[in-house]
């Protein structure tokens, strides 16, 4: 019988090695980039949803429980520490808060502790610039509204800020129509939606009709869009998500329109 001297090779040569290493990393460069830029423009959207989603869920306990509940963000260097042990709760995230006991202590709010309530809504590096209160008018978007936004806060309970005041829900559902102004542009871009540029840094407004419960994604509108609207006799809530950057067209608005309609 024969024997044969060849051997079976089961490993690389080095320069096998820096071939594929090479190739990797090659690979490795033309595919993270993107996709960590997709991550990063994801986060606003996101968030921006996970705050939609916790406004249903506050309305629904509201009415479930029949007691009145509030989402607020806490006031600079202010803590919350509930009876059954010690949570701080990140000042960047919105808190939910209910009445237990309305006629025995009414105004007292204690947070919820239930799971629904313990997630991070806002991802990193995104923020709250605002919380306006009141259904959005062209009046109201073409200008700093300060007036009627005092006038609401001032009818709320206690102190309020006038920058984040809370959002109360009653037993019923029902609430004041708000507007949640979310970014991911940094402290140093600015502190308030007037400070901020929306083409350098995206912006997305979080919509409550307080009546009905729904909620809409939009964009800030601009000043030509806003001329258009106001010509039109349209009001600038359009009651679907809009995030659409490039401007708004007659033919547009009038599409969102029907398709509204067709909806019904």
């Amino acid at each position: 019988m024969r024997r044969t001297n060849q051997s079976i090779r089961n490993s690389f040569t080095l320069m096998e090695m820096l071939l594929v290493t090479g190739l990797l990393a090659i690979l490795s460069a033309l595919v993270l980039p993107p996709m960590f830029q997709d991550i990063e423009r994801s986060r606003l959207p996101d968030s921006a949803n996970q705050m939609r989603s916790l406004l249903r869920l506050t309305r629904g306990h509201a009415v479930m429980d029949g007691r009145r509940y509030r989402v607020r963000f806490l006031e600079e260097g202010e803590s919350t520490e509930p009876d059954e042990g010690e949570i701080r709760y990140d000042p960047r995230q919105p808190v939910v808060e209910w009445e237990p006991e309305p006629l025995s202590e009414p105004g007292k709010f204690v947070p919820v502790l239930a799971p629904w309530t313990q997630s991070d809504v806002l991802r990193k590096g995104v923020r709250c610039l605002e919380i306006r209160l009141g259904k959005p008018t062209i009046e109201s978007l073409r200008k700093d509204d300060t007036e009627q936004q005092e006038i609401l806060v001032e009818d709320l309970p206690g102190e309020a800020d006038e920058q984040y005041p809370p959002l109360y829900f009653e037993p019923d559902g029902t609430t004041e129509w708000a507007t949640f102004v979310l970014t991911n542009a940094p402290l140093s871009a600015g502190e308030t939606a007037d400070e901020i540029d929306p083409e350098e840094y995206p912006i997305i407004e979080v919509i409550l009709d307080g009546v009905s419960g729904l909620a809409w994604l939009q964009r800030p509108l601009y000043d030509e869009e806003l001329d258009m609207l106001e010509e039109n006799g349209w009001p600038p809530v359009f009651r679907r998500d809009f995030l659409v950057e490039r401007m708004l067209t007659e033919d547009d608005v009038i599409e969102i329109q029907e398709s509204l309609v067709r909806k019904k």
